[in-house]
């Protein structure tokens, strides 16, 4: 796990080329954040053989086929990193195509916007992505590809599994445990000391009282069960 600081972000991604997995907004998000960062976009990936490139003048290449020909092509794989485009309830898709990038020697450097305030105490892994806004109070720790998406507000000692997805304007108040490939939608609150399940979905605006089991729906205030997510 790299620790969480918005300097380790830098120094991680200065001049670094960049593949990017996902070629629609959130790579829009991600390449604006990778300038920022002193970074640059070289390729990007995506399952859908329709879709065309978000970045101009920016090669695409159309699924495990397209990335096979683009790592061919490639001479030095070290200096490469990459960053997953993937958002919504697909925490079980980021962490896969992770696993692909760092079986072919690409790393998954954590990416911090500038405007993101991350405490030094708190504990970023690789493929994260911290957008624009958000806090992430003192000893958080933040699983691998996991989006803290923009102005969501995670307090301290929250525990995020793997995959998780934090919406727009979300708060996570303290103490909050959070499941693998979990998404809290735009808005929602967790209230403190609650443990949400893995693969939960929590619907935008609701606010949350009680634990979440596994696989589980939960929308409206207080939250309450819809269904059963897959």
């Amino acid at each position: 796990m790299a620790r969480g600081s918005r300097e380790a972000a830098s120094v991680k991604t200065v001049s670094r080329p960049f593949a990017i997995w996902g070629a629609t907004g959130q790579a829009l998000v991600l390449a604006d954040v990778i300038a920022l960062r002193g970074g640059h976009v070289v390729a990007l990936f995506d399952n859908n053989p329709q879709c065309v490139s978000s970045l101009p003048g920016i090669p695409l290449y159309h699924g495990l086929k397209g990335y096979a020909d683009w790592l061919a092509q490639q001479a030095d794989l070290n200096s490469m990193a990459a960053t997953i485009a993937i958002g919504g309830a697909r925490g079980r898709d980021r962490r896969e195509i992770a696993d692909r990038f760092l079986q072919s020697g690409i790393a998954l450097p954590a990416l911090i916007h500038p405007t993101a305030s991350v405490s030094t105490s708190a504990n970023v892994s690789e493929g994260c992505q911290i957008l624009a806004n958000v806090v992430l109070a003192a000893r958080a720790v933040i699983g691998r590809a996991t989006i803290l998406n923009n102005s969501c507000n995670v307090d301290h000692e929250c525990r995020l599994g793997e995959g998780v997805h934090i919406a727009p304007g979300a708060t996570l108040c303290g103490c909050v445990t959070i499941g693998d490939d979990t998404m809290i939608g735009a808005a929602a609150v967790v209230l403190p000391r609650l443990t949400i399940g893995n693969s939960v979905i929590v619907g935008a605006g609701a606010v949350v009282t009680r634990d979440v089991p596994d696989r589980t729906v939960v929308v409206g205030n207080p939250a309450r069960p819809l269904a059963r997510s897959r």
